[in-house]
């Protein structure tokens, strides 16, 4: 194996995973904040994708961002965008399903939107309110298409209902939980 091949196999890692998953956590915990997944050795999508799925939970891929074999080593089963408990998407297209928002029973089943942009920290702005924001956060993101933002207003209007977005470009990644509150400002 070279060594281009042993970085590429860091991801599928458990101590990667472990390191990944606590920032995660931090990104959840602190809306807006953007963490670094390059020593993941892949994309930042791919190693949110490794640390989160396994086979007990199912994926949906509208746009086809996963080749087939990342999709046999996530393990995750396929499913529709309205039924997945994990959707990843390129977030430059308009949304064109309604993911699961939960009941009121279990609101954890809502799902958690992996959205592709092109550059996070440039770009237009989000303003971020709510928990884990000390007053306001300001998340600048290229490549995202405003319909996102707009649907996801919606999707979690039945709060505890809702969806929970992980922004993500190569390298980076925020979080967006479904209690913080989103403005698209005008530039």
């Amino acid at each position: 194996m070279n060594t281009t091949d042993m970085t590429l196999m860091n991801v599928w890692q458990a101590h990667t995973q472990q390191r990944l998953f606590r920032r995660l956590l931090e990104a959840f915990s602190y809306p807006g904040r953007l963490l670094d997944a390059t020593d993941s050795g892949t994309t930042a999508r791919l190693a949110i994708l490794a640390t989160l799925l396994d086979g007990e939970v199912n994926l949906a891929d509208p746009h086809g961002l996963i080749t087939p074999e990342d999709r046999r080593r996530l393990m995750a089963s396929a499913a529709a965008p309205e039924q997945a408990r994990f959707v990843v998407a390129d977030a430059a297209r308009v949304p064109n399903f309604t993911p699961a928002l939960g009941s009121l029973e279990s609101p954890e089943f809502g799902a958690t939107l992996l959205l592709e942009v092109e550059q996070l920290g440039a770009g237009s702005p989000l303003l971020l309110t709510g928990p884990g924001i000390a007053s306001q956060k300001q998340l600048a993101v290229h490549g995202l298409h405003p319909d996102w933002i707009a649907r996801r207003a919606d999707w979690v209007s039945a709060y505890p209902l809702g969806v929970d977005i992980i922004l993500c470009d190569a390298k980076h990644f925020a979080a967006l939980p479904r209690t913080t509150q989103i403005t698209q400002e005008a530039l």
